[in-house]
């Protein structure tokens, strides 16, 4: 029998030895796969940070929670049998002792792994955070108290509640069996009690065979918890006056009147109460005095509803038939620490009175500005990209960034997309294992285009094309493959045996080998893991991959930053900037810390809910290593400070950052437009004219393409007042609440060390200056250009309008809005047909920018010719232009050659450009 026993133990050991490597199995491969891709991109000790803080955690309350459950639950086994007066042989006494031990561990594996899991990044940022430099006007406390201290403090107490919770229902269970185990045995053993009647002997009755002693040991096992519970309820409640820092009972955002004065000291008599009503509960359990151990949960229950009820009352009765003058002290608490919270605390505003006097003689004076004004709208230009420049099925333009470079010595917007391969777009007999990992690797290239030029057509000039990349400008590219992008979803292995797709080259391909340095080598040992990690054979049995092969992984660049900084929240458009230090291509990705802890500050509903952010980190890939850097831009952001501190290797000072990407670094847009939705209402500093919300503003509206909108943040290049340099600025205008007028417009600042700061134009409320939406309607009311959009819409095309921009010019203001005109066949591509220049009492469309503006401020402006291709030719002798009309016509015969019709028809119309030119020279 013992030895059938033995069998049976060892059997359920290997059972569950068995199970447990299964499930754990999957997680290793993980977790070994994970290790090594970090390991590639240099971030190791970022990767085991929260490995060793769990297990540094995790062990001791492991170990804690073990001796407690195992001495607490060999006390109740002790006690059982005393009770129950059992008794067993040596062996089976061995085996209930390994249950225990065993279900303790279990038990304390369960909560200590949880915790660990779920706590790792409070502790780390309770024992790393640093000051805000910001004290809350309740409490005094700096604001790190409550983003980084006070969340880990309510975690630690809520698991200590979770646990008494735990005992208290071990206990529970364990009297109830003890007791019913009593009472059962006495039942069955007959016994008879003198009837006091005098009547003889009668069964014992259920009050009789109730134990008084386990009634007893109950009581005080009770009382003990009770005292517990109790003491820590009473904190909680101490807490929970932390919490009116964040309430919206209120006119605003935060403690207000009746939180100050009722529920705050509602909370602070409950934590004195709960706390002492421990001790009274004790002491009443003990003496077995019902009424005293529970007189205090009583009054506990009675003032929060009590507490509740009066606050009520003294909102309606006494705050709001005075809110204004109640609620005063709160709303400035309100305004100013939400402008803290979202940065706009340092606005700087500029009164821009508007004048009517500008001249082509001012314009010619701001060509800089006239220049770069955007005729090209992001949207139309990804479907033209994707059509004329996508060359093969597989390459996709995923969207339009904007960006200002310095081309030929000029300060240049421009639109620029990157040409990136989608697998999902080769052709459904080629996807085939060999060719989406180890063959179509990549994409190729970029497009650039200025955003103030258009071909004859209507289409953008392309400063940058084809595969490989072509320009005239002087932009310096060396690395056009894209190997990291948004469309690039899979993984692939690279430096095998196969060669890889480059490009296309007429009727032929040219092939190429992976020179970079990303990618993790594929030893017969990294080569099992992946197999199985990827749940491909073919990985690891392919006699195309070698000892020198890599396998590539995470190169979706936003997924890639995720995985290796979760705490950061990342925009969903990264943007292509082209090094000119070094000619490489780089992903810039906004990178935010957000908190919904910041004390009064109003927050914002989004995809996530909070009340602070900080763009402050911006993130670096190399589209050809997959080399990922983080930049900490904002010393002054705590939190992100705090993460440094945290994760040392992981970020990078802005001073580490090249030059040649530093210079294109941008305002995140996602952050100005939440900063500017927050400041439509947090402009008001008055707090009397915030309580009547008398001066609110909201976005202005604008008619984009076919449909009513909100206006969208621009970037645009102008010069700020006071200022002598043009500058790459992000913008938005304000309207007043129902009305159509223009009273503010937001500035964000991009370029040098300038960078970051917030200027907002404040316009004269004593007249009317045009907003958006009262420009489109005076379009849609113009005798000229209401009937010619009519007529176009009656022939078949689709009138498309573009963004309408908002440009001022020595303390004038001009509106300019491109007209797109899209036929209805399924093939057709949006062309820019006119431009549309609104100035003063005046509106004109005509087909250039230098037409509308001719019409509206006379001849005298000669305008800005930037040829075909973006270049300026008034600054080129006919030998330059001859030289390149021959480069052209040769580059148009090659393209011919190959096939290349699209390229071919491209060439030439640039070549008629520049004859065109050279006949008005001669």
């Amino acid at each position: 029998m013992a030895k059938r026993n033995k069998t049976n133990v060892i059997g359920l050991v290997i059972f569950f030895a068995i199970i447990v490597a299964l499930t754990s199995f999957g997680g290793l491969i993980s977790f070994i796969a994970d290790y090594k891709w970090f390991e590639e991109l240099g971030y190791t000790e970022t990767f085991l940070t929260k490995l060793r803080t769990q297990f540094s955690v995790g062990i001791p309350v492991f170990v804690v929670l073990y001796i407690i459950f195992n001495y607490y639950m060999t006390y109740l086994k002790k006690k059982y049998y005393k009770e129950l007066a059992i008794q067993h042989d040596q062996k089976t006494e061995k085996r209930i002792s390994l249950g225990v031990r065993l279900s303790s561990a279990v038990i304390a594996f369960f909560f200590s792994t949880s915790m660990s899991e779920i706590m790792w990044f409070e502790i780390l940022k309770f024992f790393n955070g640093i000051l805000f430099n910001v004290s809350d006007p309740l409490f005094n406390n700096d604001v790190g108290f409550y983003v980084f201290k006070l969340p880990f403090i309510i975690s630690a107490l809520t698991f200590f509640m979770t646990m008494l919770f735990i005992f208290m229902v071990i206990t529970a269970v364990f009297n109830t069996v003890v007791l019913a185990a009593k009472t059962t045995a006495k039942i069955h053993s007959g016994e008879k009690v003198i009837d006091l009647e005098g009547y003889g002997h009668r069964p014992k009755s259920l009050n009789d065979l109730i134990d008084k002693k386990t009634i007893t040991n109950i009581v005080n096992q009770i009382a003990l918890f009770g005292l517990a519970f109790l003491v820590s309820l009473g904190v909680r409640f101490w807490l929970m006056t932390f919490d009116l820092l964040y309430t919206s009972r209120g006119k605003v955002y935060g403690a207000g009147y009746t939180d100050i004065f009722v529920t705050l000291n509602v909370y602070r008599i409950l934590a004195v109460l709960a706390i002492v009503g421990g001790v009274i509960f004790y002491i009443g359990a003990k003496k077995k005095n019902i009424i005293m151990a529970l007189s205090f949960p009583a009054l506990l229950i009675a003032i929060s509803i009590i507490g509740g009820i009066a606050g009520g009352l003294v909102q309606s009765i006494i705050v709001e038939p005075d809110e204004i003058s109640k609620e005063l002290k709160y709303i400035e608490y309100n305004i100013a620490y939400t402008q803290k919270a979202y940065g706009l605390d340092t606005v700087k505003e500029i009164d821009y009175p508007i004048n009517y006097n500008l001249t082509s003689k001012d314009l010619e004076n701001n060509m800089d500005i006239i220049q770069n004004i955007r005729i090209n709208d992001y949207r139309p230009l990804n479907q033209v990209y994707n059509q004329i420049q996508g060359i093969r099925p597989y390459y996709v333009f995923n969207d339009v960034d904007i960006d200002r470079y310095t081309i030929n010595n000029q300060y240049t917007q421009v639109f620029l997309s990157a040409r990136e391969l989608d697998q999902n777009r080769i052709d459904a007999q080629a996807q085939n294992w060999i060719n989406q990992i180890l063959k179509y690797t990549h994409g190729y290239g970029f497009v650039l285009s200025p955003v103030n030029t258009v071909t004859t057509e209507g289409q953008p000039v392309m400063l940058v094309r084809d595969i490989p990349p072509v320009t005239q400008t002087d932009l310096k590219i060396t690395r056009p493959e894209i190997y990291f992008g948004e469309k690039t979803n899979n993984y692939v292995v690279l430096n095998t045996d196969e060669e890889e797709f480059d490009y296309s080259s007429g009727t032929s391909n040219v092939m190429t080998f992976y020179e970079g340095e990303a990618g993790i080598k594929l030893s017969p040992f990294n080569r099992l893991i992946f197999s199985i990690k990827e749940r491909s054979l073919k990985m690891l049995i392919s006699n195309n991959i070698n000892s020198d092969s890599r396998i590539v992984l995470n190169r979706n660049i936003i997924e890639r930053v995720k995985k290796i900084a979760p705490f950061l929240y990342f925009g969903e458009d990264p943007y292509l900037i082209v090094n000119q230090e070094d000619g490489k291509l780089y992903w810039i990705i906004e990178g935010f810390s957000i908190t919904n802890k910041y004390p009064y500050s109003q927050p914002y509903e989004g995809t996530n809910t909070f009340n602070y952010v900080r763009n402050s980190v911006k993130a670096v890939v190399d589209v050809y290593n997959g080399t990922t850097d983080f930049y900490l831009i904002d010393e002054e952001d705590a939190l992100a400070v705090t993460y440094r501190n945290i994760f040392p290797d992981l970020f990078k000072s802005l001073e580490d950052m090249p030059q040649g990407i530093r210079e294109h670094l941008r305002y995140a847009q996602d952050y100005f437009d939440i900063q500017a939705d927050i400041y439509r209402t947090y402009h008001m500093a008055n707090p009397q004219v915030f309580f009547g919300k008398e001066d609110l503003w909201i976005i202005s509206l604008e008619k984009y393409m076919d449909k009513v909108q909100t206006v969208e943040s621009n970037f645009l290049m102008f010069r700020l007042p006071e200022e002598e340099k043009v500058e790459f600025l992000l913008s938005v205008p304000y309207s007043p609440v129902g009305k159509n007028n223009m009273t503010a417009m937001l500035v964000a600042r991009n370029d040098g060390d300038n960078y970051g700061e917030l200027v907002l134009y404040r316009f004269s409320k004593n007249e009317n200056i045009p907003g958006t939406n009262m420009i489109e309607s005076r379009i849609d009311q113009d005798s000229e250009i209401s009937p010619q959009i009519t007529l176009w819409s009656q022939e078949g095309s689709n009138v498309l309008r573009g963004n309408l921009l908002i440009i001022p010019i020595e303390n004038s203001l001009l509106y300019v809005e491109p007209i797109y005109l899209q036929s209805n066949n399924e093939n057709s591509l949006p062309e820019m047909k006119r431009v549309i220049v609104a100035y003063g009492d005046r509106i004109v469309m005509e087909t250039t920018l230098e037409a509308s503006l001719n019409k509206i401020f006379g001849t005298g402006f000669s305008g800005y010719d930037p040829g075909e291709d973006g270049i300026q030719l008034e600054d080129r002798t006919i030998k330059e232009l001859i030289n390149e009309a021959n480069d052209l016509f040769q580059k148009s015969q090659e393209a011919l050659k190959n096939g290349e019709w699209t390229l071919y028809g491209q060439y030439i119309e640039q070549l008629s450009i520049i004859l065109e030119k050279l006949e008005t020279l001669q």
